[in-house]
């Protein structure tokens, strides 16, 4: 497993890191999701994101039952807040002051540690002034609670913000985490110029598009039994946007390139993105053991420049790139 720092900090991190977004509590039974980070750590994956949000607080039990007994300080372990859980009250969402510090406890609770090494925004909280959300951050972390702090989703301007607080704070804002892949690269023409400035990494979610670079959907034929994209529990709705016939054509281009690299299109899709030089690590899920060893197959692989020219040959025409599709929801959203 290639190890790598997290943005201009010292944490290291693996350049592979194991989600349970989707899965744990929800798509996956508990069995298969503890085989999974059982696997993932066989692989020499260390780094585990999760998010209270997920499976509305399930994801962060089944991890923490998964990694009990594991040696904490060879873990890293990232969580997050901001979306509703609980009976969804109007304190019960967003990033003020009394939302994260009780947040954070019922994060740790779950997942049985007494810290974790980085708390993450969700979102960014237009309803709250920044500098509430990041002085509560700063108790969190001098509690000892976290020790470094991230964002997901945030636009430029939003990070070069928190990162001046934070700054006059005392207080390490090392991450961001977007969605990343060879179709969705809104974070290039902006929040990664930003972010290299500031010494802030990127930790990049659905590198394989929720399973589309795999190639297993076929343009006009009905979807896999059991994928994604036929899950009702969130997993379809999150998929759609990629099952367009155009955009699943260009996709099944991509299978050659990936044979002559001798990679699987899931190892070409993950290595691809890890060739950003911003990009800290790229977050993978799975629901079987076997998808997280074909995934971790991707640390360490170098693309060369005419492989990376082949894939923008091939899906250029459907890749989205508007840096404004980075977007928070107002928090009068979830009632």
């Amino acid at each position: 497993m290639e190890i790598r720092n997290l943005g201009r900090s010292g944490l290291k991190i693996s350049a592979i890191s194991y989600g349970n977004w989707l899965t744990h509590g929800s798509q996956v039974e508990e069995d298969a999701a503890t085989a999974c980070v059982r696997q993932a750590l066989d692989e020499g994956i260390t780094t585990f994101d999760t998010a209270d949000v997920y499976a509305n607080t399930a994801a962060e039990t089944v991890l923490g039952k998964a990694l009990k007994g594991e040696r904490r300080e060879g873990l890293e372990i990232f969580t997050k807040v901001f979306f509703p859980t609980g009976p969804k009250a109007h304190n019960d969402h967003g990033l003020s002051r009394k939302h994260i510090l009780e947040s954070i406890e019922g994060s740790l609770r779950r997942l049985g540690t007494d810290h974790v090494d980085l708390y993450q925004a969700h979102r960014y909280d237009h309803e709250t002034p920044l500098e509430e959300t990041m002085e509560a951050f700063a108790d969190v972390v001098r509690s000892g609670k976290a020790l470094y702090i991230g964002v997901s989703e945030w636009r430029a301007e939003e990070l070069r913000a928190a990162h001046a607080l934070a700054r006059e704070l005392r207080i390490p804002l090392v991450s961001n985490q977007p969605q990343y892949s060879m179709l969705w690269r809104v974070i290039e023409e902006e929040v990664v110029p930003t972010s290299e400035e500031l010494g802030i990494g990127q930790i990049v979610w659905s590198p394989i598009a929720q399973g589309v670079l795999t190639g297993k959907y076929q343009p006009g034929q009905p979807h896999p039994e059991g994928s994604r994209a036929t899950d009702d529990k969130g997993g379809a709705d999150m998929i759609s946007r990629w099952l367009r016939d155009d955009v699943l054509e260009r996709v099944q281009r991509l299978a050659p390139i990936a044979a002559d690299a001798g990679l699987t299109m899931a190892q070409l899709a993950v290595a691809w993105v890890l060739q950003n030089d911003n990009v800290s690590s790229a977050i993978i899920g799975a629901s079987r053991p076997e998808q997280v060893t074909d995934n971790v197959k991707a640390a360490g692989v170098r693309l060369d420049a005419d492989v990376l020219a082949a894939i923008d040959d091939v899906v250029g025409p459907v890749v989205e790139r508007d840096p404004a599709k980075t977007q928070s929801p107002q928090r009068r959203d979830f009632g």
